[in-house]
């Protein structure tokens, strides 16, 4: 019987290849076994409430994969974020706490506290994955011949923030761009991502993309099929858009005066050039998954979608930049899409860009590295989460780039809307975002946070590895 049987399957294979559908049934039943590829696309400056501007994106992810409502950045700056996006590492355990090139920012302070030796790439690069990096890696990473450990394929911005007449690092080789319409940057990466995802899916190699355009951060130039998409538009207007009241806050936005109507206008025509900019994103994520559809990999791909930090406009009178401990800058979109993720499903646990990197290792079946602050999302995204953490720290080094100039900070957030931050100059806030979600009412010093909250804050201000995740869960 078992010899039968196995005729009749040998009989069927060689009617299937006299069809041609071979090419198909090898790909199909690999995609059951192989590593899963993972694709991770990174916004530049995009808030949560971006993603209205993104429909493609909201129907190839939102719609068929998870939307989480409750993901933050710990430290709302490029840098920061991208070297714990990297590391899964609060910044206080990367050193890496602003933009500028220096012992504690930048490119320079993620190169010189070795955390290029160990990452993201270099653990799934010896896991056997073929790894990949397009578009935006550090601030201070400019005219830089040098690949770093564990990339593959390395297509990396050297200089400025322009989306037009930039240059890359192209595996090793300085390309300049130009002007024309080819050369659009959110467009070159779209283009060079496709590529590498077919080259790799031809090869049967599972991939590792970090994709991250420069969209929509300034100057939002969108590209030229985009021009006038949203003309008039405006910025949002919640009631904290030019807050009439700020005696509750801090001395240095008790200072700002009301908005301008020239403040407002500008808010306004870069709040349209932004969204003007996401479309090009947003052919770009669509792009993306219609080449893994194409290759016949999408049912063994994952794909996330999230930003570095928000932005503000004109929130609590503050016409723009970042940093901040409101929500604005630290709340973001996440989307993730790819095996076992239930189609349109919502997740409101608390997600934090310390979770990429566990989650990255947990999904590709490879150890996760010890000093890891985060935990990963994975049964989270396959709808099974035991107990989650009910905080997350917020912190942030001096600022020394955005007006009004403020001190360093140490925050917490917890998953029922508390938020309890002391600045280094002794002032606090706390507001509860469940009844006053615009964070018009600081509650300090009329209402002081309980000791327990205070406390596990100070826990979470040096935690590293096993004692943030007790501290995040309330242990």
């Amino acid at each position: 019987m078992r010899k039968t049987l196995s005729s009749l399957v040998s009989v069927a294979l060689v009617v299937l290849l006299s069809l041609g559908v071979s090419s198909s049934m090898p790909r199909d039943a690999e995609a059951l076994t192989a590593k899963p590829n993972i694709v991770f696309i990174l916004a530049d400056d995009m808030r949560k409430d971006d993603l209205r501007y993104m429909p493609k994106t909201r129907s190839v992810l939102k719609d068929k994969g998870m939307s989480f409502q409750n993901a933050f950045v710990s430290d709302a700056l490029c840098c920061p974020t991208r070297a714990t996006i990297m590391r899964g590492q609060y910044a206080h355990n990367t050193n890496v706490w602003t933009n500028h090139n220096s012992q504690s920012g930048g490119w320079q302070a993620y190169k010189d506290n070795g955390l290029e030796q160990d990452n993201v790439a270099t653990r799934l690069d010896a896991a056997g994955y073929r790894t990949a990096l397009f578009g935006k890696y550090f601030n201070g990473y400019q005219n830089i011949r040098v690949v770093p450990l564990g990339w593959d394929r390395w297509f990396a911005h050297v200089n400025g923030d322009s989306y037009y007449n930039y240059d890359i690092n192209d595996n090793g080789t300085i390309k300049h761009f130009g002007s024309s319409t080819s050369d659009y940057d959110t467009d070159v990466i779209a283009n060079r991502t496709k590529a590498f995802i077919g080259a790799s899916a031809n090869a049967g190699v599972p991939f590792f993309a970090y994709v991250a355009p420069k969209a929509p951060h300034g100057p939002a130039t969108p590209a030229p099929r985009d021009l006038h998409t949203y003309d008039g538009l405006k910025a949002s207007r919640p009631p904290s858009f030019d807050e009439k009241d700020v005696s509750d806050k801090p001395p240095w936005i008790r200072q700002l005066p009301r908005l301008s109507n020239a403040k407002k206008a500008g808010i306004d025509r870069l709040h349209e050039k932004r969204a003007e900019s996401l479309q090009a994103l947003d052919d770009l994520v669509a792009g993306v998954v219609g080449k893994l559809s194409n290759k016949g990999i999408m049912g063994n791909t994952y794909i996330f979608f999230t930003s570095d930090n928000g932005l503000h406009e004109g929130e609590h009178r503050i016409p723009g930049g970042k940093w901040r401990p409101y929500e604005e800058d630290i709340h973001m979109p996440l989307l993730a899409r790819g095996p076992g993720v239930a189609a349109g499903s919502t997740t409101y646990k608390l997600a934090l860009d310390t979770d990429y990197l566990p989650t990255v290792t947990d999904l590709a079946g490879t150890q996760t590295p010890p000093y890891v602050d985060g935990r990963t999302l994975k049964s989270v995204l396959m709808g099974n989460a035991t107990p989650w953490r009910s905080a997350i720290l917020l912190e942030a080094a001096r600022n020394d780039i955005f007006a009004p100039l403020s001190p360093a900070y140490r925050g917490i957030r917890t998953s029922d809307g508390t938020k309890y931050v002391e600045y280094a100059s002794g002032n606090k806030e706390f507001y509860h975002l469940s009844n006053d979600p615009y964070e018009l009412s600081n509650r300090y010093p009329a209402t002081t946070p309980s000791s327990g909250l205070v406390s596990r804050l100070h826990a979470l201000e040096t935690c590293a590895a096993d004692s943030c995740r007790a501290a995040e869960n309330g242990q």
